[in-house]
């Protein structure tokens, strides 16, 4: 009896560790399509405030992943970084580009 408890406990934690990620990962989406939107339009300022609110749900999410998927959150990550970087020097097609990215690999790890 005490194992099996045991083996329910570890499932039911297993899989919230997931549901967390997949969270943060739908909150990095959701900010990083939002980035790309405005950036189209031009407007570098809100792209980096999206891609910003992106990132901190990305790390989120990465803290959480493992193997494959981890991989292409990371590789998110740093898109996003480059897209802040270059969303503040007002480069908004150069951010636009990466955020697009960006979203990909965070799509990618949230599968």
């Amino acid at each position: 009896m005490k194992i099996f408890t045991l083996l329910s406990a570890g499932l039911l934690l297993l899989s919230s560790t997931c549901i967390f990620a997949e969270e943060h990962a739908d909150e990095a989406l959701k900010h990083a399509n939002a980035a790309v939107t405005h950036g189209k339009a031009g407007h570098a300022s809100v792209l980096v405030e999206h891609t910003e609110e992106a990132l901190k749900h990305a790390r989120k999410s990465a803290e959480i992943s493992e193997g494959e998927a981890r991989k292409h959150i990371d590789q998110g990550i740093k898109l996003l970084e480059n897209a802040i970087e270059h969303g503040k020097q007002g480069h908004a097609e150069v951010a636009t580009g990466a955020a697009e990215e960006a979203v990909k690999h965070i799509e990618a790890g949230n599968k």
